[in-house]
C-alpha cells in the first residue's frame, strides 16, 4: 500500500520523476523485506539438496586449512595490536571466521538424527528448541564462561606473571589447532565416504 506515498511525493515535488523515485525506494524496501524472510529458507533447501557435496568440500577445506596452518606458522602481526575501539568488531569477525557456535546450528535446525547424538548434544538441542530465549541464554552462558576464564588468565598475566612468563612458557596453540583441524577433517571425510557407499 505504498503507492499513495509515491503519489504524494510526485504531487509535492510537482514532478513525475519524484513519483518514480518514490516507487523505486518502495520497491527496494519491499524486496529487501521479502528476501530477508525467504532467503534463509531457500538457503536451507540448497543445503539439504547439496548436503553430500557440501560435507565433502567442507572436509577437504578443513584438512587443507589445517595443513596450511602447520606450514605457515607465523601469526599475522596485524592481529597482535587491535585498537580498543575495534575490539568488538574484531571479536565478531574472528568468532565468525572460527565458526563460533556454528557446530550447534545443525542440532538447532534438527538436521542431525537423534540416534547419532550423544546425551550432551541431545540436551543442547532440546534446550535450544525450547524457545528463542533459551538459544540466547545458551549463547550468554557460553560467552560468560569464555570471558570469565579468559579474563582470569589475562588478569594473572597482566598483574602477576608478566609477559616474560608468557614468552618462556608459551606452547604453540596454532600447531595443536591445525592438527585438530586435519584430524577432524579426515574423520569427517572418512564418515562421508563410508556413508556414500
Amino acid at each position: 500500500m505504498g503507492w499513495p506515498l509515491a503519489v504524494s511525493a510526485g504531487l509535492m515535488d510537482k514532478s513525475p520523476r519524484a513519483l518514480f523515485r518514490a516507487l523505486w525506494a518502495l520497491a527496494t524496501g519491499h524486496l529487501l523485506a521479502t528476501l530477508l524472510v525467504l532467503l534463509p529458507f531457500a538457503f536451507l533447501l540448497v543445503l539439504a539438496e547439496w548436503q553430500r557435496s557440501i560435507q565433502l568440500g567442507a572436509s577437504l577445506l578443513v584438512i587443507g586449512f589445517g595443513v596450511y596452518r602447520l606450514i605457515a606458522r607465523r601469526h599475522p602481526r596485524a592481529l597482535a595490536r587491535i585498537p580498543p575501539t575495534q575490539l568488538a568488531l574484531w571479536s565478531f569477525a574472528v568468532a565468525i571466521a572460527h565458526g563460533a557456535a556454528l557446530m550447534l546450528v545443525p542440532i538447532y535446525l534438527g538436521l542431525c538424527r537423534a540416534f547419532e547424538l550423544d546425551a550432551g548434544h541431545e540436551a543442547a538441542g532440546v534446550l535450544m528448541k525450547t524457545s528463542l530465549g533459551m538459544a540466547v541464554v545458551v549463547s550468554l552462558v557460553h560467552v560468560t564462561a569464555m570471558v570469565s576464564v579468559g579474563g582470569c588468565l589475562a588478569w594473572l598475566v597482566y598483574r602477576y606473571l608478566g609477559l616474560r612468563f608468557v614468552s618462556r612458557s608459551w606452547f604453540n596453540l596454532d600447531a595443536i589447532w591445525a592438527t585438530s583441524l586435519i584430524l577432524v577433517g579426515v574423520v569427517a571425510l572418512a564418515f562421508n565416504l563410508a556413508s556414500w557407499r
